[in-house]
């Protein structure tokens, strides 16, 4: 058994690992702020006595008494509104954030685990991306403070490594989806889905042949797991290989909804990036991981998820031109309650 501290725990991805941790029998301690994360996400665990909930913005500071074996930092906004509606945020928390993290498990001797993404490689010159490609980013473009925040966490993350002796692992996460995703939160999938379901237009930005890959949440924690379990340092790409366009995507949504909705086509927006497809040949050698739900069973999961949840998506806000993620039209930024605070036992 471990006792894990997992940063951004009520989060969509934070939230399935930590069920993942609890149901193998793992403590964990979720420290989240709920700037973007949703105690909606973790409640089934609140009462349990191997969970404890800690509400904090981890970029202000991480204290966690007891002992720690593994400190998994997965607190970030991840979506263009989230992080559009707070730039400095989102830096803060690569940044500051990060460091606090890394600062807990070198105070325990803990393994640390890196949740970065993607957009480390920015609009790529290489297809499809391996881990030694260092990536086209714009440093000062629309998308910069997710980009730059994830880069940096990877630069201090490998400082702590070789000048403080950190046991650290980096992974780069690939589109990934599934239940718990929040309908208005401007990922593709998700617009689409609450698109369709509420008969709305499937709004494409550019032409619809940028490609994206598809990852389903229960494949990617998997992959989390086996990070966490090893002594990888990374940096280790987790995603599903299978490349599809945005087009391909938006038709497949609109069959396994059952919807009328046409589709929509605007113009491609800044530093969106053409393709997008992991090369995972380092996660089937080094963790033996590799996804094994396909695109078609995975969405037809999700929406099932989301057709339970039909006021949510029926609230969602519509779809602003001109802003989105991944293709697709993404909802005009609007505040984030947070809530009541609960904290389950320890």
């Amino acid at each position: 058994m471990k006792r894990v501290v997992v940063t951004g725990g009520a989060g969509f991805l934070g939230s399935h690992l930590c069920d993942a941790l609890i149901q193998r029998g793992d403590a964990v301690v979720c420290a989240d702020d709920l700037s973007t994360g949703r105690l909606d996400n973790i409640d089934h665990l609140l009462d349990l006595p191997a969970f404890t909930f800690a509400h904090m913005d981890v970029s202000e500071g991480l204290e966690v008494s007891g002992p720690v074996d593994v400190v998994a930092h997965l607190a970030s906004p991840a979506s263009p509104p989230d992080y559009h509606r707070s730039p400095l945020g989102t830096l803060a928390v690569g940044s500051r954030g990060t460091e606090h993290a890394l600062r807990l498990a070198a105070r325990e001797q803990a393994r640390f685990l890196l949740a970065s993404t993607s957009e480390v490689y920015g609009d790529p010159a290489v297809h499809p991306q391996r881990e030694d490609y260092w990536g086209n980013v714009n440093p000062i473009g629309p998308r910069s403070v997710y980009d730059e925040a994830k880069r940096f966490a990877e630069a201090l993350t490998m400082a702590y490594r070789r000048s403080v002796g950190v046991d650290t692992g980096v992974v780069r996460i690939f589109n990934t989806y599934g239940p718990r995703m929040r309908p208005h939160d401007g990922r593709v999938v998700t617009s689409f889905i609450t698109q369709a379901l509420n008969g709305d237009p499937l709004t494409i930005y550019g032409d619809g042949s940028q490609t994206r890959s598809f990852c389903y949440v229960d494949d990617l924690v998997r992959g989390l797991v086996a990070m966490i379990d090893s002594d990888e340092p990374g940096p280790v790409n987790l995603g599903n290989p299978h490349e599809r366009t945005v087009s391909e995507l938006a038709a497949a949504v609109v069959a396994l909804t059952g919807s009328s909705s046409p589709v929509e086509h605007h113009p491609l927006p800044v530093d969106d990036p053409t393709r997008r497809r992991p090369d995972i040949g380092k996660a089937r050698a080094v963790l033996g991981w590799q996804p094994r739900v396909d695109t078609e069973e995975g969405l037809r999961r999700t929406v099932d998820w989301f057709r339970t949840r039909m006021d949510e998506v029926a609230a969602a806000a519509p779809m602003v031109a001109g802003e989105q993620v991944g293709g697709a039209g993404v909802p005009a930024a609007s505040p984030v309650a947070a809530g009541p605070v609960a904290v389950g036992r320890s």
